[in-house]
């Protein structure tokens, strides 16, 4: 059964991301060349800023690969296999359901209102079947032609094909699935907020 990888991260959290950490940097460097002393206590915020704006919108990704799914967000990453999979949502966000919980996808939002309106039928063309509620109905954002839907979709399409296929006879390894803590951003930001408070506070 031949597969295509997909590595997805959207260009507008990239965007977002470069532009925060380019102001922050400006902001940093004149905040030392008007007032070198006063510049010790206010640059922690600016820096806690920047390294937020990376783990909130730089960061998120998704990775589809043959063995499974792996969802990086801002805290932790999650390598899913893809017998572990028991549904695919798109209610708030692309989200994959499993036998541990619920899998946000933080770089697949369910897209706005504004981005669904004017969808036709054709959006919806090929969506596979357990996309459907249980009346048959579909939401905007299992659209094809939105992010969404579109990366749902590719997960949906393997993974049913995969089911079909007979698959997930052998049941799930319950040491298939990890979860990587991002241990080193958690302890950048816990510093950066106690400095921000500490330099604001004294």
């Amino acid at each position: 059964m031949s597969f295509q990888e997909v590595h997805y991260r959207p260009v507008f959290g990239r965007i977002l991301a470069v532009v925060t950490v380019v102001v922050c940097a400006l902001g940093v460097v004149a905040l030392f060349w008007s007032d070198p002393v006063s510049a010790l206590r206010y640059v922690w915020p600016i820096l806690l800023v920047a390294v937020l704006a990376w783990a909130l919108f730089w960061r998120p990704s998704l990775h589809v690969e043959q063995h499974g799914v792996t969802v990086e967000n801002v805290l932790r990453t999650q390598f899913v296999p893809w017998p572990a999979i028991d549904a695919i949502d798109t209610r708030y966000s692309l989200t994959l359901h499993t036998a541990n919980g619920r899998i946000p996808v933080w770089a697949a939002p369910a897209p706005s209102r504004h981005r669904t309106l004017g969808l036709a039928p054709k959006d919806f063309d090929g969506i596979g079947s357990t996309a459907r509620g249980s009346n048959g109905e579909l939401r905007p954002a299992d659209a094809v032609t939105v992010p969404t839907g579109n990366l749902a979709q590719l997960i949906r399409g393997h993974w049913e094909r995969l089911r079909d296929a007979g698959a997930f006879a052998s049941g799930v390894d319950p040491e298939a699935s990890t979860t990587t803590w991002h241990v080193a951003t958690i302890a950048v930001v816990a510093a950066l907020a106690a400095a921000t408070v500490i330099g604001l506070l004294v």
